[in-house]
């Protein structure tokens, strides 16, 4: 499997936690900019059902959250400031995205994506630092809008929630084994192994998912500029890997981004206050804490 992107998790002989008389099959394509993969065990007709169903799926939830179509729907608001009758999936990441602002004390803020471009473009970073606050994007079921200069990225927290829209679909078929690697890990019976690798220190240990869900955040996975590609206005990464495990991979994804740049003690506040069940975090130094 090849690393992309933020993505440092990666599947360790998943096969091995499969029973040996199990039929494995494995389903692999790329979505929002990453090499994405489905392994389910089952019958041959009933998994290529499924399978069809969750790419489907995949496509249209991509077709919303992508900026580099410029027919997305986050293309069309970021473009315009304001969206129309907004799809109800939007409508449900920026909710789960709205309770991420909150539950960090705004660490986890889609309203940085005008930074981002501009530390991409190596300009100054504070020339954008006014166009950032998620507290002024306004959305409902009627519309949503942005405030002057505003443009909004879900790549925090929208690989997680399709990796939750995935894995829904199929159970709903009937799976009880199944690994949806989609940017971030959701396991479906299990025991599935994974393993935590650092970009700078490499392979860091391992965890066993067992229906539940696994997200894994390296600001320098991808440097932007001279900096990782996780930025705020009012922080800078803390951690160089946080690994996040939580019922959903929604969750999970959105925490793994923004404890990337929290110190240890609003960590376990988060932890305290949320449904995050594990913390894994690997200091610049190469030390790894499990919180």
């Amino acid at each position: 499997m090849t690393l992309t992107r933020r993505r440092f998790l990666k599947i360790a002989a998943a096969s091995a936690a499969l029973p040996s008389a199990a039929h494995a099959e494995i389903w692999q394509g790329h979505a929002f900019g990453a090499e994405v993969s489905i392994t389910i065990r089952g019958e041959h007709a009933q998994v290529q059902s499924g399978l069809s169903q969750a790419r489907a799926a995949l496509r249209d939830i991509e077709s919303l959250f992508s900026l580099f179509d410029p027919k997305s729907a986050l293309s069309h608001l970021n473009r315009n400031g304001v969206l129309l009758a907004p799809d109800p999936q939007l409508l449900a990441v920026m909710r789960a995205a709205d309770r991420a602002y909150h539950l960090t004390s705004g660490l986890f803020d889609p309203s940085v994506q005008q930074l981002w471009r501009g530390i991409a473009q190596h300009r100054n970073p504070t020339d954008y630092f006014e166009t950032i606050g998620w507290d002024r994007v306004k959305f409902d079921a009627q519309q949503v809008t942005l405030d002057a200069g505003q443009a909004l990225t879900f790549n925090g927290i929208a690989q997680g929630y399709a990796t939750d829209q995935v894995s829904d679909i199929l159970i709903a078929h009937g799976f009880s084994d199944v690994l949806v690697n989609i940017g971030e890990h959701r396991g479906i019976g299990g025991s599935w192994r994974l393993g935590i690798h650092d970009p700078k220190h490499g392979h860091m240990g391992s965890r066993t998912l067992n229906d539940g869900a696994i997200a894994t955040s390296s600001p320098l996975a991808t440097p932007v500029g001279k900096v990782g590609h996780i930025v705020h206005a009012k922080a800078h990464p803390q951690w160089s890997t946080v690994s996040v495990e939580a019922p959903t991979a929604t969750l999970a994804d959105s925490m793994s981004t923004a404890m990337v740049m929290a110190p240890r003690e609003q960590i376990q506040e988060i932890i305290r206050e949320s449904d995050v069940t594990r913390v894994t975090l690997i200091d610049f130094n190469g030390d790894l804490i499990t919180l």
